[in-house]
């Protein structure tokens, strides 16, 4: 093995336990350091490969400080603390360790952790590897495309959306004989749509004349390295550069990043990143942009004109437009619905892993659309001509899902009387989609990481393991980082599955999207249901964007079908939305006509729920609901999965 780790802790006895656990592992520790300082010199002098830090150090610097300084040298770092204070906690996530051990630890945690973190560390790697390699050959097909340098330009920004995500991107382009003091800049408005805006554009969108911005940007300084700003620390340089102010508070920014390339002629060509997210910017992206500098200066020299007339902005904003729209249709998108900031970061993010192997872990509430992700990232993929297997982890009994998923051979078990083909082996050469993972039994939880260590299963009743080829993609609404605290969840799955994570935000923090939701599922259950219902009143469209979705999109989707039922005329005048009377309660709905008689599914629903609340969520056992119900647990489950119930509510 003989990887070189760096231990940093400011107590010694712990100090030394560890690098006999790890000399035993087979690991070479190349020194002990208890202060930051000291770890740097060790670091200078040894290069080490991982670096095992204690927040809390010798001296006023700590282990979160040094943190930034190894993701700026690429050096993977697992952190070791008691400290459960949230703040130093959150602190300490923000910097995106390889992995978390909590004082005190077992040997086997901090083995499997390492391992874990130099697996993550190594695919990360090979990820940015890849991806940089991709950009350099997409840079050179643009370069040789015929067309004219505006939309070679905006073709450009875009590629470098889903590596450093922007709002807002100006290019502004400084010399002796081209174009002084020009700026061209990119609005985002939708995954694959941008307004073009020049000079005269920005002039009469924000209001100000030509002298004024003229003046602004005489006042502000050059910028000579590139840096990050975000949140509050942005709005602090505004008194200095009064053209970023005037960008941020009339297109509502709240982060910047500028990058400054300076040719060998001496032309200064700029680019300025805006974001609507407070926390948009990091350093890996300083880092990433250093190493595509030179690719980067050199592409955009080769396509920015600068002894050449301008063209039309008009035609160039309209071509482009047209071609984008084009490509967003066929980019795999259709069905993900949303214009928000939040939903197009989460876009850019599916761009960026679908084409690669990497195991994906999407997060997020209840009916955020976790399974439309999942389908996005497969048929954007190169196994889209492949199966994908979609597996709900919480509809199966824990009796069966081990046989569901990697199946069994005939006369395995009592009722086997045929060989049964397994999920994973359905799945094979394309991707498994393993929804609710976080209801996954302890014991399947072991047998799912060999499969992501391996790539094999073995069938219950085989005689040997079998080879497959599947990306995993997984999901869960629920909070594994306090699943793994409490025990319910593996810390070594955990963190294999979290490689690359991809977090939709609830609807009621997207609030942009709702609109356009509405009207996309009103065309689709118009449509379906046979009414001619083609609007929602302006009335009705304001009660939406208020109320806070507790369903998330699905609940969206119920509420315009339902209202589609209930409306008369050809638009939607009346929401009959919940009022909930309280947290824990279930939804009452305002206005709802009385005089409705339930069905007998809904009767049935309605008291499996209440049961289900009685027994606290438990299904089998002696206190559990299926025994209050006189049903057989299996029975239960299949007549929860058919009213769509997943959990107690």
């Amino acid at each position: 093995m003989n990887k070189k780790i760096l231990i940093v802790e400011d107590e010694s006895l712990v100090a030394y336990d560890l690098k006999l656990i790890l000399t035993r592992a087979g690991y070479k520790v190349c020194g002990i350091a208890d202060s930051v300082p000291e770890a740097l010199e060790i670091i200078e002098e040894q290069k080490p490969e991982m670096v095992l830090l204690d927040i809390f150090l010798k001296g006023s610097l700590n282990g979160i400080d040094l943190a930034k300084v190894l993701t700026s040298k690429n050096i993977a770092f697992v952190y070791l603390s008691a400290n459960f204070q949230e703040s130093i906690l959150e602190r300490a996530k923000a910097t995106q360790p390889y992995g978390f051990l909590v004082k005190p630890f077992r040997e086997k945690e901090l083995l499997i952790t390492l391992d874990v973190a130099f697996y993550r560390h190594q695919n990360s790697i090979e990820s940015k590897l890849r991806q940089e390699q991709a950009l350099e050959q997409v840079f050179k097909n643009i370069v040789a495309e015929p067309i004219n340098w505006k939309q070679k330009l905006l073709k450009i920004a875009m590629s470098i959306q889903p590596h450093v995500p922007f709002d807002y991107l100006t290019v502004t382009m400084k010399n002796d004989t081209g174009f002084p003091d020009n700026a061209l800049s990119f609005l985002r408005t939708g995954f694959d749509e941008y307004q073009v805006i020049g000079k005269d554009e920005l002039v009469n969108i924000t209001k100000t004349n030509k002298a004024q911005l003229s003046q602004m940007q005489e006042d502000s300084p050059r910028i000579t390295k590139a840096d990050f700003y975000n949140a509050a620390n942005f709005v602090k340089i505004w008194p200095q550069f009064p053209v970023k102010k005037l960008i941020a508070q009339f297109f509502n920014m709240q982060s910047f990043l500028g990058l400054p390339l300076l040719s060998s002629g001496g032309d200064v060509i700029h680019f300025s990143f805006y974001s609507r997210k407070t926390d948009c910017y990091t350093h890996d992206h300083l880092i990433l942009l250093d190493r595509l500098h030179r690719l980067l200066l050199s592409t955009v020299e080769e396509i920015i004109p600068f002894d050449v007339p301008e063209p039309s902005l008009t035609r160039v904003d309209k071509l482009g437009q047209n071609q984008l729209s084009e490509k967003s249709k066929a980019a795999g998108f259709k069905d993900i619905i949303g214009k928000s900031h939040q939903m197009l970061t989460v876009l850019d993010h599916i761009g960026i892993v679908a084409p690669l192997d990497t195991s994906v872990l999407v997060l997020g509430e209840s009916g955020t659309g976790k399974e439309q992700i999942a389908k996005s990232i497969h048929y954007l993929s190169p196994r889209k001509n492949k199966p994908l297997v979609v597996v709900n982890c919480a509809s199966m009994p824990a009796t069966l899902i081990e046989s569901e998923l990697f199946g069994h051979e005939k006369g395995a078990f009592t009722g086997a009387v045929e060989k049964r083909t397994g999920k994973f082996e359905l799945a094979d050469g394309g991707t498994i989609f393993l929804d609710e993972i976080g209801e996954m039994p302890a014991e399947l939880q072991v047998k799912l990481l060999r499969v992501l260590q391996e790539q094999e299963i073995e069938r219950i009743g085989g005689r040997g393991p079998v080879k497959i080829n599947v990306r995993i993609v997984a999901a869960t609404n629920r909070n594994l980082e306090k699943e793994v605290e409490e025990g319910r969840f593996r810390l070594d799955l955990y963190y294999r599955l979290f490689v690359f994570p991809i977090i939709i935000p609830p609807l009621r923090e997207r609030k942009d999207d709702i609109p356009v939701l509405a009207n996309h599922f009103l065309a689709r259950y118009a449509q379906k249901i046979g009414k001619a219902v083609t609007g929602i009143s302006a009335n009705v469209m304001a009660q939406l964007l208020e109320y806070q979705w507790p369903g998330n999109v699905r609940e969206l989707e119920h509420f315009i079908e339902r209202s589609i039922l209930l409306t008369d005329g050809p638009v939607i005048k009346d929401a009959y939305l919940p009022k909930l009377q309280g947290k824990k309660e279930s939804p009452v709905y305002a206005e709802m006509p009385t005089d409705r008689l339930k069905t007998i599914d809904e009767h049935a629903r309605d008291h499996i729920l209440d049961v289900l609340k009685r027994c606290n969520g438990k299904i089998s056992g002696k206190d559990g609901a299926a025994s209050k119900l006189g049903l057989p647990p299996s029975t239960l489950h299949s007549k929860m999965q058919k009213l769509g119930i997943k959990k107690w509510e």
